[in-house]
């Protein structure tokens, strides 16, 4: 498995919060252009005639180089068209847009976003970018629902096709395992997971999960696994139930003395590489990390599913994937969106990414090549690939709203509280969800 994702991209995950709070609060003020509350214009089918002329897409860092290499591919198939990417930075990417999309002028016709930061976009600017619904609805069935879901607005309505996704599972030191007698295949469920991670502090001195004090997305992955995000049916659901149960494991481990806290994503690749920690619970893309930056650790490393939170429970979750979207101020809607067909609905393009860029397809189709049986040498001849395509299809998908960024701030807090100041989960997560509710405008789930 050969994931190349820059740090910066990875980083990304880390940051969700921070850029989207901004998208949502430069949205609240927006008027005209894209802004306004005008319904997504609609494109339906057409020729191949009327593909054709230029079409400029923003991306940044692996995903632009992606574009870049198979974009001569689609000119050579539509002759007298021409596609031009432009890398613009992870940095700056999410201010360009949210400018672009707040003054109606100045984007590209296609842009890549991430999935969950889409539903700020939608939110704030409804009209911002094309719905693709009647073409695009012939693939929903063929891409991992998980990813769909990001793609669509609270309509129901597709603006967007996903691209990669971020499946997740646990990536483990094979050789601390071992020293500690701990079977990675004997560890189900969250308990049995403390348990390892006690009996592996006991017999090596290591820590067992690295995790984040101020911005960590561990306690929403645990969410999902479990069927929810931070919102269901337009309700704050951070104090349900299954809230308090994966809060309460993060206590647990807390607790227990098994965190490494690290600060940053720098912070957290030093804590894997200089073996601070046994585990991390961490989506496909962390493998590219791994063989990117820890070349010295080949052969120590595996992956095992998520442990469930009861016996026969989902055991996986997702964590990052982006979309390619038409933006409204296109003048070449039918060009961009055959590009983007081109790109994402197409196993051979996405087996491409899979290998050159490490990009795993939210494409099911494309999980039943070859090369995602292979064994990896680096992870001890595993088939790590393939671990992961078995478990996409299983990501619960989970409901995402424009408010997402202020409660991930909220749920930021909440977790430093219960974590670092021993704060109860439950009423830590009730006095949450009713400072989300009062930041929202929005009920609490029961």
């Amino acid at each position: 498995m050969r994931i190349n994702r820059m740090n910066r991209t990875r980083r990304s995950v880390l940051l969700a919060g921070a850029v989207a709070a901004a998208v949502a609060l430069s949205g609240c003020a927006a008027g005209g252009g894209s802004g306004g509350r005008k319904a997504a214009p609609s494109l339906a089918a057409g020729s191949n005639a009327d593909i054709k002329g230029d079409v400029t897409v923003w991306s940044w860092d692996v995903a632009a180089t992606a574009l870049k290499r198979l974009a001569p591919e689609f000119e050579k198939q539509h002759p007298g068209t021409k596609i031009n990417v432009v890398d613009i930075g992870y940095d700056n990417a999410y201010d360009k847009i949210t400018v672009g999309l707040k003054s109606g002028k100045g984007l590209p016709d296609i842009t890549t976003v991430e999935g969950p930061r889409f539903q700020s976009f939608l939110g704030s600017f409804p009209s911002g970018f094309y719905d693709l619904t009647s073409l695009a609805s012939k693939y929903k069935d063929q891409y991992n629902q998980a990813s769909w879901k990001t793609a669509t607005d609270e309509k129901g309505r597709t603006l967007a096709l996903p691209w990669d996704a971020g499946p997740c599972g646990v990536f483990y030191r094979r050789d601390l395992f071992q020293k500690a007698g701990v079977d990675p295949n004997s560890i189900t469920t969250w308990d049995d997971y403390v348990k390892a991670g006690e009996q592996v502090k006991a017999k090596t001195g290591t820590k067992f999960i690295t995790l984040d004090p101020a911005e960590d997305n561990t306690f929403l992955m645990m969410l999902q696994q479990q069927g929810q995000g931070y919102f269901k049916d337009g309700k704050v659901a951070v104090s349900t139930p299954q809230a308090v149960k994966a809060m309460t494991v993060l206590k647990q481990l807390s607790d227990k003395g098994l965190v490494d806290w690290a600060r940053g994503w720098d912070a957290t690749v030093t804590s894997s590489k200089t073996g601070k920690s046994a585990t991390t619970p961490q989506a496909a893309w962390w493998g590219g990390t791994l063989t990117g930056e820890m070349k010295e650790m080949s052969g120590k490393w595996g992956v095992f599913p998520l442990p469930a939170f009861e016996q026969g429970g989902a055991r996986t979750s997702n964590n990052g994937g982006s979309l390619l979207t038409v933006t409204s101020q296109t003048k070449n809607p039918r060009t961009a969106w055959a590009f983007t067909e081109f790109m994402l609905a197409n196993s051979a393009n996405q087996v491409s990414m899979l290998k050159n860029e490490g990009l795993f397809p939210a494409f099911l189709p494309a999980l039943k090549d070859p090369l995602v049986q292979q064994a990896d040498p680096y992870f001890g001849g595993q088939a790590v690939n393939k671990v992961f395509a078995d478990l996409l299809p299983t990501v619960p998908p989970i409901e995402y709203t424009k408010d997402g960024a202020k409660a991930t701030q909220l749920v930021w807090s909440a977790n430093a509280g219960v974590m670092l100041r021993g704060k109860d989960p439950k009423a830590t997560l009730d006095s949450t969800a009713k400072q989300i509710a009062s930041a929202t405008g929005r009920q609490t789930a029961g």
